[in-house]
């Protein structure tokens, strides 16, 4: 399903150059070889061979931020830049096993979940997370639109019961939102991004970055919000055009700049940023929707990069202090 684009009303490069926050480390070789040594996320999500979302998504965008992504493939799509045929999930037991491997070899500092095709792979996944409590968890919760309904009710129930006490930072579309956290809103105004973070903290989410708050005909908002609090806000304009992978894209810039250290107001204002020129410099490889072009930074011309030779690069962005990140709390 594509995802209406928006164009952010920041133009900062969020890439980070923060050390990451937990290295664990058991010697002063180790943390000199870990300080030097990209901050880890690991992702789960099914593969998409698009390229327009899923782990192709995450993966570039977790580079280009600067770190470094730890990809487990939970299933592929069957899908073109335009739609999404069918997915096949992967056995928990796979699931279970690349990631179980993974991190008895490398030290994470966020973990991220997209989308991951089944009930059974969710059990896993919050299984695993409840074993790493003191690592952060971004859940991203898709358009799932195009799937069996009965699959949906059964993903979207499992989502809430097994994930949600795992989830430190909720990331989705407003209307996505809405649908599933509040089905029985009666209200004639629509949610608002407190009401949605309340909903979600009812399943035991800390924040909740609602995307896709339509403010008026020209503009887009995008609220990061607690049960208590706005804690950050981004408008954006709104443009004709449609675009698959952007959410994708945003929850995994988010998760990396959260592990290379940036507080979570400051790391959606980042990641927020790095969206926005992704869509800017979005292309169209095939008959389908527009992509966003995660690597936009790279595509500079000649004259540019001469043009650029002469400037100090810089990489900070407008600060966004006073909400520092906490770890997702696992309730029994």
């Amino acid at each position: 399903m594509a995802e209406p684009a928006v164009r952010a009303a920041i133009t900062v490069w969020p890439m980070s150059t923060h050390e990451p926050r937990d290295l664990h480390s058991s010697s002063n070789a180790d943390i000199e070889d870990a300080a030097a040594s990209p901050a880890c996320v690991l992702v789960f999500n099914a593969s998409d061979p698009s390229g327009a979302g899923g782990l192709a998504a995450a993966i570039t965008a977790i580079a280009s931020i600067g770190a470094h992504a730890l990809p487990v493939v939970t299933g592929a799509y069957v899908r073109d830049s335009a739609e999404v045929f069918e997915h096949v999930a992967f056995d928990d037991e796979a699931v279970t096993e690349q990631a179980r491997t993974v991190l008895e070899d490398i030290p994470v500092q966020v973990i991220e979940v997209g989308f991951v095709g089944s009930p059974d792979n969710l059990a896993a996944i919050a299984s695993l997370a409840s074993d790493y409590a003191d690592v952060p968890l971004i859940a991203y919760m898709p358009d799932l639109s195009w799937w069996d309904e009965a699959q949906i009710d059964l993903y979207l129930d499992a989502f809430r019961e097994l994930m949600l006490p795992q989830t430190t930072v909720l990331v989705g579309n407003h209307s996505t939102l809405s649908r599933w956290l509040l089905p029985d809103w009666s209200d004639d105004k629509r949610p608002s991004a407190r009401d949605l973070a309340r909903a979600a903290a009812d399943g035991g989410v800390a924040y909740t970055l609602v995307t896709g708050i339509a403010v008026d005909d020209q503009h887009i908002d995008n609220v990061l919000a607690s049960p208590q609090a706005v804690l950050a806000s981004e408008k954006f304009e709104r443009f004709e055009a449609q675009f698959c992978g952007a959410g994708d894209t945003l929850a995994a810039a988010l998760a990396a700049l959260i592990a290379t250290g940036s507080d979570l107001a400051a790391a959606t204002g980042e990641a927020l940023s790095y969206l926005d020129q992704s869509l800017d410099g979005g292309f169209r490889p095939g008959m389908g929707n527009l992509l966003p072009d995660r690597l936009f930074w790279a595509q500079g011309t000649t004259d540019d990069a001469a043009d650029d030779a002469d400037e100090t690069p810089t990489t900070e962005s407008e600060d966004l202090q006073g909400f520092a990140m906490p770890p997702h709390e696992t309730k029994h």
